[in-house]
């Protein structure tokens, strides 16, 4: 399927545009309430708290899910997932604007992680699939960079502005199911089905090494611990500011979207970027500056005021350290991290368990600190998870190829000299 000289192109640009439009949309049906949370919670009755949870049971249940789901889709097909699940997630944030009740919107956004959870392994691994083994990198690399763009760049804007359109946040959450259906429908037109005669992925060739062998590997454990503190940092951020700048720096809705788009468009700056710059000087020294600078901009974003040219600048630089982050990590870190067969293993593992708790529970203890201690307060906790995540990247071992050759051959000259 992937012979050069018979690989369909135009078949490779379709999946990669579809799916990435796709995973966009996972993006801002996830985020989408972050920026709407001040109308809901007036009109609910809702508090800081809450909002945190509503962040934290979706990207627990995603985590979950994103572990569990990646073995059914490689038995019942990607299409067939993909459709289902694409369906699902975009009529569930639909139904988001029909919730009369904290409970009702409990427990949509869980049922929504289980979907666009099972939607994410699935989706990678068609678009590697289709992908010419060259560009097979760059192609995952950009569809997931989609999620930053639509989901924390376009949202705030999209949903701000539908605002002054149409009556209420209910109809944002309608229309927001449109462009889904759409996607779907064209996903299951034109994706194909891997044939079942085609040879396995090199990975899969040692797919009886055990799981628990993770464990053993030192930059599993330590990548996993980098991705939950970045996501704590990021996750917190995105849950809380929009609110914040409200809140505590009543800015306007439509500058609230403006500054808040900044995650999005950073986000997706950051996901080429710090891989990128990391082929050339090293995986550790990238995600020791990136924690660095991500805390740096973080602790200056919290000193700003109602700057809102000043506060984009600051959030997009955040955005590109902190979610550039966890590309980095739970990309070519735990892919060289990972034991011999265990390459989807490992990155599972690494975003799957970030997910969970940097992802899940980070946002609800914030909102608890929100509701106790007030909105400021969040963007230390922010921090503080940001300068843990320096700490422990410091004990990465170094596992870029070019560092890595580098290294064996400055040895090799200097074992022959010493001879």
């Amino acid at each position: 399927m992937n012979d050069p000289l018979q690989h369909d192109t135009a078949y490779e640009r379709k999946t990669l545009i579809l799916l990435g439009l796709g995973f966009g949309l996972v993006g801002l049906d996830r985020w989408i309430v972050a920026p709407l949370f001040p109308h809901m919670m007036h009109d609910l009755g809702l508090n800081f708290q809450q909002l945190g949870s509503l962040i934290g049971i979706l990207s627990v249940a995603w985590g979950i899910w994103a572990i569990a789901m990646g073995p059914v889709s490689d038995r019942i097909g990607r299409k067939k997932m993909l459709v289902v699940t694409m369906v699902a997630f975009s009529l569930l944030s639909s139904l988001s604007g029909l919730a009369a009740s904290f409970g009702g919107l409990m427990l949509i956004r869980a049922i929504m992680g289980v979907a666009e959870g099972a939607f994410t392994p699935a989706s990678v691994a068609a678009t590697g699939e289709a992908s010419l083994p060259s560009r097979r990198g760059f192609n995952q690399g950009l569809q997931l960079s989609m999620f930053s763009l639509l989901g924390l760049g376009f949202a705030p804007i999209i949903a701000t502005q539908l605002l002054r359109i149409v009556p209420s946040w209910h109809w944002v959450f309608m229309i927001s199911a449109v462009p889904g259906l759409i996607i779907a429908a064209l996903i299951a037109f034109v994706l194909r089905e891997r044939p079942k005669n085609e040879l396995p992925h090199p990975d899969v060739v040692h797919a009886k090494a055990k799981w628990s062998e993770l464990f053993r590997s030192r930059n599993v454990l330590l990548a996993t611990l980098a991705i939950l503190c970045a996501m704590a940092g990021i996750f917190v951020v995105s849950a809380m500011v929009p609110t914040y700048l409200v809140e505590v720096l009543h800015l306007d809705t439509q500058s609230m979207g403006f500054v808040v788009s900044a995650l999005g468009f950073g986000g997706f700056v950051g996901s080429f970027g710090l891989a990128g710059v990391s082929d050339y000087i090293g995986r550790r020294p990238v995600a020791v500056i990136s924690f660095i600078a991500a805390a740096v901009l973080l602790y200056v974003f919290s000193r700003t005021g109602a700057n809102p040219q000043l506060l984009f600048a600051l959030l997009f630089g955040i955005s590109v350290f902190a979610l550039g982050l966890l590309g980095l990590l739970s990309g070519p870190i735990a892919t060289e991290a990972a034991p011999l067969g265990l390459v989807a293993s490992s990155v599972g593992f690494v975003s799957g368990t970030g997910e969970i708790f940097g992802g899940g529970l980070a946002p609800v203890i914030a909102g608890f600190i929100a509701q106790h201690f007030g909105l400021p307060a969040t963007l230390k906790f922010a921090l503080a998870g940001l300068a843990c995540g320096a700490v422990v990247a410091l004990f990465l071992i170094e596992t870029a190829p070019r560092k890595r050759a580098s290294t064996q051959g400055e040895t090799f000259a200097a074992s022959r000299d010493v001879a």
